[in-house]
């Protein structure tokens, strides 16, 4: 996730970079308030933009907040492949995948972008695609090694791992999450599914 200095500067001339400044403007306030807790004056005030300009970029609040979650949500994108590459072979080490898990879980700003998503797709139907991006491309990615019933109980768990680890001074400790996925990775095939 990038941070307010990563943020671009906008410029006169570079209209963009002026609605870019403004997505990330929007996209750091969701992950501190809430999605329900942007407005445009705070959005310009953080963009360091004018008033007019977030209102000339996004014409409504769902029309900004929503291109701010799908931001939120290519971040979470990057982060998902960044997991994958270090989780696989998931067979041979559900702890090194519950290892890589817990340092997500300990990213405060990643949590709550997350659980920011979540909470925008069950209100807003909309937004439930980009939601249910992280847990559907989990499921994708774990199939091939564990099942299709397996590899949907293991995001679905990791969902609630996240929400925990939301509400919560520390996430679960590795080690615990480490025995869960190596139970949940063994879960059959019920009768007359495709185990892959």
């Amino acid at each position: 996730m990038g941070s307010q200095q990563d943020r671009p500067t906008p410029g006169r001339r570079d209209p963009e970079g002026r609605r870019r400044a403004i997505i990330a403007a929007a996209a750091e306030l969701i992950v501190e308030g809430g999605a329900a807790s942007i407005t445009h004056r705070a959005v310009a005030a953080r963009a360091e933009v004018s008033l007019g300009s977030t209102t000339q970029y996004f014409t409504s609040l769902d029309e900004l907040r929503e291109a701010a979650l799908q931001a939120l949500a290519e971040d979470v994108d990057v982060d998902l492949a960044r997991v994958a590459d270090q989780i696989l072979p998931l067979e041979s080490a559900p702890e090194r995948f519950a290892a890589v898990m817990h340092e997500f879980l300990t990213d405060t700003r990643q949590v709550r972008a997350e659980i920011e998503l979540m909470g925008s797709g069950m209100t807003d139907p909309r937004l439930r695609d980009i939601a249910r991006r992280w847990t559907d491309r989990l499921t994708e990615i774990l199939t091939e090694h564990v099942g299709r019933e397996a590899a949907e109980a293991i995001a679905v768990y990791l969902d609630g791992v996240t929400l925990h680890a939301g509400l919560h001074d520390e996430p679960i400790p590795a080690d615990a999450m480490a025995r869960t996925l190596r139970a949940l990775m063994t879960i059959p095939p019920s009768e007359g599914s495709d185990p892959r």
